[in-house]
């Protein structure tokens, strides 16, 4: 894992998207090395096709989820997926490229190009899977632990990254009962550091389910890292691998003394500007979309067109709401608040429409400008729900230490929430976000907001 501005990546994708980018370039290249000296070419116009198709590409892939964190798709899928990719983004590329002013560009030259660059996405495609796979690649790791928490880990391993290798598990002498298979589980009659070197182990997950009474072996897991065995506790883990942080396994003294919910001055003037320029930019771009709404959501159902909401906001402050009206005037005529539900029958055939391409939210722009609400950040509950899951989920006030969003990890990561128990798992990516935000966190959110919308996942 690589961390990149309080951000943890996986450094297969990042490498993955980077080798994406460069393979458009250096095609390109090649094909202006080939036939550029009979080609009446210009170079701002080579440079600006290699930059529309390596962006189209990225799209795409994103799109088709080749850069998801956690998949469960086959070597065989991800080739598929691939080769689709390249038969869609390449005739975008062209087509965008089409609407620039260009009359001096040679179309030899734009598929030779583009040919290159394919072969060279394929390449580097089909390759891709098996290598991830290789020996070389792998990562090598020991879970300290045979409880819920050790098989915990193992679950989420071969969910998240199947090129990590999960050599035994290293059984503590305090904990009752295996959760993990037995077959799996090894010996104690060498040390911890034995054992970690002896299985050529690059990193250990401490999993625990008791830490009392000796069970926590300070001085070997000390000797493991100082011999360059990298030593991880599960909340971390479970951080960088799933981007999340579990509440199973948080306790206050790991969020007090850890890296991250850093609020600086800085950081809010930079996401303070970033929200007035985005909220503007995307008002101008939805006014048409807006407008149309509006015009539907009168024909159906007659007014008011707009929904003001109660909701609380950072440090807990009550703020209104706006958003398209997606039910009925009466949807809570007995005056109790109701969750939303999946196929919730109180919408109007228009707000099923709105729901779930996310139009609804387009008005909240305004309270993004008003400075209630971010662009991204935790979604604003209400007050009665609030109070609920504050009572009923440990660490839930912490989501409110920042401005609430009109998107969020949590919406990209996990399906609608219409439960305790949904919020609970929505804020486990919650507080990700909030310990680790920063301006490239909020560019991946809100470009795979996109694909949320284009898809549709988890609208109801």
């Amino acid at each position: 894992m690589l961390q990149i501005f309080n951000g943890w990546f996986r450094w297969r994708h990042l490498a993955q998207m980077l080798f994406d980018f460069s393979f458009v370039i250096v095609g390109i290249l090649i094909a202006v090395m080939w036939v550029g000296n009979g080609l009446p070419i210009n170079y701002k116009h080579v440079i600006l096709f290699a930059l529309i198709l390596a962006a189209t590409m990225l799209l795409i892939n994103s799109l088709l989820g080749l850069y998801q964190r956690v998949h469960n798709r086959t070597v065989t899928e991800s080739r598929a997926r691939a080769v689709l990719s390249l038969y869609l983004s390449v005739p975008l590329a062209y087509g965008i490229f089409g609407l620039f002013p260009v009359t001096t560009f040679s179309r030899e030259f734009m598929q030779l190009s583009a040919l290159s660059a394919i072969f060279g996405m394929l390449v580097n495609r089909v390759s891709a899977p098996r290598e991830s796979s290789s020996g070389l690649l792998s990562r090598r790791i020991l879970v300290f632990g045979t409880g819920a928490r050790a098989l915990a880990v193992k679950n989420a391993l071969n969910k998240s990254d199947p090129s990590a290798q999960i050599v035994g598990f290293f059984p503590s002498p305090n904990e009752d009962g295996a959760a993990v298979p037995i077959d799996q589980i090894l010996s104690r009659s060498h040390s911890l550091l034995d054992t970690a070197k002896a299985l050529d182990v690059h990193e250990i997950v401490v999993a625990l389910s008791e830490r009392r009474g000796g069970s926590m072996p300070l001085r070997e897991l000390l000797d493991c890292k100082l011999h360059g065995i990298r030593v991880m506790d599960l909340a971390s883990y479970f951080e960088q691998a799933l981007g999340q942080i579990r509440l199973e396994s948080l306790y206050a003294g790991w969020l007090i003394f850890g890296d991250g919910f850093r609020q600086g001055l800085f950081r809010s003037a930079v996401k303070r500007l970033f929200d007035i320029v985005s909220a503007l930019i995307l008002l101008i771009l939805a006014a048409p979309v807006i407008l149309v709404t509006s015009l539907l959501i009168i024909i159906e159902s007659g007014t008011p067109v707009l929904y003001l909401q109660e909701r609380v906001g950072r440090n807990g402050r009550l703020f209104k709401v706006i958003k398209f009206r997606s039910m009925r005037t009466d949807a809570e005529k007995d005056g109790k608040p109701i969750w939303a539900q999946k196929q919730d029958d109180r919408t109007t055939k228009i707000g099923r429409i709105i729901r779930k391409l996310r139009i609804d939210e387009l008005p909240q722009l305004y309270c993004v400008l008003r400075g209630d609400m971010s662009l991204v950040g935790p979604r604003p509950e209400r007050q009665f729900f609030v109070d609920q899951l504050t009572n009923e989920i440990p660490f839930y006030a912490v989501r409110h230490s920042v401005k609430p969003g009109l998107t969020g990890w949590a919406q990209v990561r996990y399906h609608y929430g219409a439960t305790v128990e949904d919020s609970a798992e929505k804020l486990q990516y919650d507080l990700y976000y909030v310990k680790n935000h920063s301006l490239l966190l909020d560019l991946i959110i809100m470009f795979e907001t996109v694909v949320v919308v284009l898809t549709g996942k988890g609208a109801h």
